[in-house]
């Protein structure tokens, strides 16, 4: 395939793509369950359906219009078409939701979101594929480190920006966050070229016949490896992703209720339980390339193993604080605010030494001619977990309050940990990629 000329340059604008997108996802996870909650007065467990819209259109959505855009062929090229149409339309919907949430009106405010998802999910799959696009297969694992270096960056701007522009108006966010996202893919549009061959008009699409193919390749491959983790004597693979499904559903219940709990347990503005969420994603950030090495030089399951027992007593730990001591104020120089986000930032380095060894051990479980299929029983186990988890962890708060949060976070973690003692492959393989060439999307 002739990629043209290879340059940094090009993935470092590329990785805007996925600068505006985290920035979306972040201010989205941050903000929409409180005003779930607050202006509609809707149960924790409602509230944790309506959070896995995003997951849902994931599992339905994104494969297809991967195939879809795969296939495409315009005089923009195969990717551009779809950011053309779903960056300026889901940055629309997004701006609207504060909107919707001042009219009071849950029909509306529904469609809003609803509409904001399938938007979103409309040029996800087109843009994390932009990369291999332009990109030789020999500088992918830089690439992909570079965007989702920029991803991150999205994320720390989404949670730390967004509370000083949350607490001058709850919509500020919305607006800013929408506005940064559409330049952001305009850069992508605009600067980062497609390779020539894609630049052509195309054919008219038959999308009935792309839409079965699909479903039929994509449901076919994912009940073949199913049958391969659930039929196979040596249960390592079954364990890690059973532990993978474990610790997302963990992860996912902090990431919906954190500034929920923050605001209606600990007494503190959202904008502050945002704010603590976002020293988390610093220290993963930055730990992310040395847990890969970690990984190398310990083994990844007996790091996986450790990371897990960090996040189990870190959540522990705060749950204790949060039960035993109350903030005086909102403010960061609170010192159970301060000791929240210390703990958070360990918690972020014990969650990037458990994410970024993931992946490898299930894609060292198989052969080479599988390993887009066990990626994508990363993805089916992760993303079910991201089903599961805002629903059930809500329940729970709907139940006995919004003490169980930590408590109900730290089990699941526990339980990733008795898991991971069952798993006997998947370390270091030699002629695989190095450790640190799995970063994770930061999405």
């Amino acid at each position: 395939m002739n990629q043209g000329k290879f340059r940094y340059s090009m993935i470092f604008l590329l990785g805007f793509g996925f600068f505006g997108i985290s920035i979306i996802w972040a201010l989205y996870n941050a903000y929409v369950p409180i005003f779930l909650q607050d202006t509609f007065h809707l149960s924790k467990t409602i509230t944790g359906f309506i959070m896995t819209i995003d997951n849902l259109f994931a599992v339905l959505l994104l494969p297809f219009l991967g195939a879809l855009s795969d296939m495409t062929r315009t005089r923009l090229g195969r990717r551009k078409p779809y950011i053309l149409l779903g960056a300026p339309s889901a940055a629309i919907m997004f701006a609207l939701i504060p909107v919707a949430r001042r009219y009071e009106n849950l029909a509306l405010f529904m469609g809003t979101i609803v509409f904001m998802n399938f938007f979103m999910a409309l040029f996800r799959s087109p843009v994390i594929a932009f990369m291999p696009d332009i990109t030789p297969s020999e500088k992918r694992s830089q690439a992909n480190g570079i965007i989702n270096f920029m991803g991150g960056l999205g994320a720390l701007l989404a949670y730390f920006g967004g509370k000083i522009l949350y607490d001058m108006n709850y919509a500020y966010p919305f607006y800013f966050g929408a506005l940064i996202m559409l330049i952001a893919n305009l850069l992508v549009v605009i600067f980062v070229p497609e390779p020539e061959q894609y630049r052509v008009p195309g054919a008219k699409l038959d999308i009935k016949k792309i839409l079965r193919e699909t479903t039929k390749k994509s449901f076919g491959e994912l009940k073949e490896n199913l049958k391969d983790v659930f039929a196979s004597r040596e249960k390592s693979l079954l364990a890690i992703l059973l532990a993978i499904f474990f610790w997302f559903i963990a992860f996912n219940s902090l990431e919906t209720f954190f500034t929920s709990y923050a605001k209606y347990h600990l007494g503190i503005e959202e904008s502050t339980g945002a704010f603590m969420l976002g020293v988390f994603s610093l220290s993963f950030m930055l730990f992310a390339i040395p847990a890969g090495f970690v990984g190398a030089r310990l083994g990844r399951r007996k790091t996986i193993s450790l990371g897990l027992l960090i996040t189990t007593a870190i959540v522990l730990v705060a749950f204790y604080i949060g039960e035993t001591s109350k903030p005086a104020s909102s403010s960061l120089s609170d010192p159970v605010v301060m000791s929240f986000m210390g703990l958070f930032f360990v918690g972020g380095i014990g969650w990037a030494m458990i994410n970024v060894n993931s992946l490898p051990m299930v894609v060292d479980m198989t052969t080479e001619e599988k390993l887009g299929g066990y990626t994508g029983l990363y993805y089916f186990f992760s993303q079910a977990a991201n089903l599961v988890a805002p629903p059930l962890s809500g329940a729970f708060i709907d139940v006995a309050g919004y003490k169980t949060l930590l408590p109900f976070a730290a089990v699941f973690f526990l339980l990733a940990l008795i898991t991971m003692r069952f798993v006997r492959r998947g370390d270091i393989v030699k002629t695989k990629l190095d450790a640190h060439e799995y970063i994770p999307d930061l999405d």
